[in-house]
Formats: C-alpha cells, sequence, structure tokens
C-alpha cells in the first residue's frame, strides 16, 4: 500500500488528527482615543523586563495616569499573570477610585480572560491598541523609557527585594521632586493636587505658569449689583 491510498483511507475513516485552534482572547475596543481632560480618566499599563545578578529574569508593571503622568504602580516579581494585574489594579483603585478605561498593548496577560471578566465586573473600559503600534500607547512608552534609561540600565539588582526597594525610591522621586515638561514644570503630584475638587471648590489653588490649565475659579464674593460693575465705560 503506499501513502496516497493510506491518506486516502485515513480521509475516508477521519482518522486524521484534529488541529487546535488559536486561544481564545479578550477583545477591546480599539477606536481612536482622545486626549483625557482630567485625572483617573485614562490609565496606561504596560510590562517591563529586566535580570538579575544571578542572571533570573523579572518583570515590572508600570501604571500611569495619562493626564497628571504620575506613576501609580511598579510591581517587580518573577510572574504576573493576568489576575496578579487585576489585584494590583484593585489595590490602585482603593486609595485613588475608578478610571473610565484603561490602555494597553496585546499581551498575553492583558489578552487573558481574567482581565476580560475583570473589566466587566469593574465596568472599566479596557482598549487594546493595534498590534505593532507602540505609539498608541505614547505615555507609558515614555515612561518605561525614563524608567529603563535612569533605572534598570544603571542598577545591578541583587535580588526581587533589592529592585523593588529601588524602584520605590525612583518611583517617589519622579512622582513628588522631578518637574515634567509637559505639566507647566511641576511634579506629577503636585499637578494632580491642582485638580482636587475640595481644593478647586474653595480657591485655595492658583497656578503660577500660564502653559498649564487653570483650576475651577472660586466663586465671586460681590455680586452682579455691585456699583463698580454698573459703571458706565468711555
Amino acid at each position: 500500500m503506499n501513502h496516497k491510498k493510506l491518506r486516502r483511507l485515513y480521509c475516508e475513516e477521519r482518522l486524521q488528527v484534529r488541529r487546535r485552534g488559536g486561544r481564545k482572547r479578550a477583545l477591546g475596543t480599539r477606536a481612536p482615543l482622545a486626549l483625557p481632560q482630567g485625572p483617573n480618566q485614562r490609565w496606561s499599563l504596560d510590562f517591563l523586563s529586566d535580570t538579575l545578578t544571578d542572571s533570573r529574569r523579572f518583570r515590572i508593571l508600570a501604571v500611569v495616569d495619562d493626564f497628571t503622568r504620575e506613576c501609580l504602580t511598579l510591581v517587580a516579581d518573577t510572574s504576573l499573570s493576568g489576575l496578579r494585574v487585576g489585584r494590583e489594579l484593585d489595590a490602585i483603585i482603593a486609595v485613588r477610585g475608578k478610571p473610565l478605561s484603561i490602555v494597553s498593548d496585546n499581551g498575553t496577560e492583558l489578552t487573558s480572560m481574567a482581565i476580560l471578566r475583570w473589566s466587566q465586573e469593574t465596568q472599566i473600559g479596557w482598549h487594546y491598541i493595534a498590534p505593532g503600534k507602540p505609539t498608541q500607547n505614547a505615555f507609558i512608552e515614555s515612561f518605561n523609557g525614563r524608567l529603563r534609561d535612569e533605572l534598570l540600565n544603571e542598577t545591578l539588582f541583587a535580588s526581587l527585594a533589592h529592585a523593588r526597594e529601588a524602584q520605590a525610591i525612583w518611583k517617589d522621586d519622579y512622582n513628588t521632586v522631578r518637574p515634567h515638561s509637559a505639566i507647566g514644570n511641576v511634579p506629577p503630584a503636585v499637578y494632580a493636587k491642582l485638580f482636587d475638587p475640595a481644593k478647586q471648590r474653595d480657591g485655595s489653588l492658583e497656578l503660577p505658569w500660564g502653559s498649564a490649565p487653570r483650576p475651577v475659579a472660586s466663586p465671586s464674593q460681590s455680586g452682579s449689583n455691585d456699583v463698580r460693575a454698573l459703571l458706565p465705560t468711555g
């Protein structure tokens, strides 16, 4: 029996091994994104990787608020699953409140059913950028460049504990000390306080620079019947 007849018999008896299909992944929205106009409107997240001095690899989850440019968290571990990402986002939400949407790439952890379930349960929109288009997630890509140039490429991490401690120090400096040119040359944490609704209502905040947007103005202390307001002009 030649191979052609053997193949024909296999086909007739349906003995072929069925091919496995691709793994089902979460499908988010890919509509064009508008620039955020306030804190917690949009967060971006991404993964970075590095190596310890003993050659063990570890990953870092970075989350950034696209409006204030704040680094919301840096999580270093040897494994970061979709479930772990959801738990870390819940921890940020417990302190800061929920965002309207989250932007990420199409990584395996971020397209998992765990993330899709988390997005549905929290009612937070999850936007996936187009494959191979990192510029669509420019805020987190810019942040990743700073983190890698200033910390990861300049430091030899002896352990995960060492990496976490160094990242916490760098994150605090980035948020509270270093001025950011895109937000009026002030640190992200200071810029975020300018949009605190409680401080805007009492008029206690005022921006000294002209390039950044001003907070909501405090109500006028004089009414429309002020004599000075009714003086004729010219």
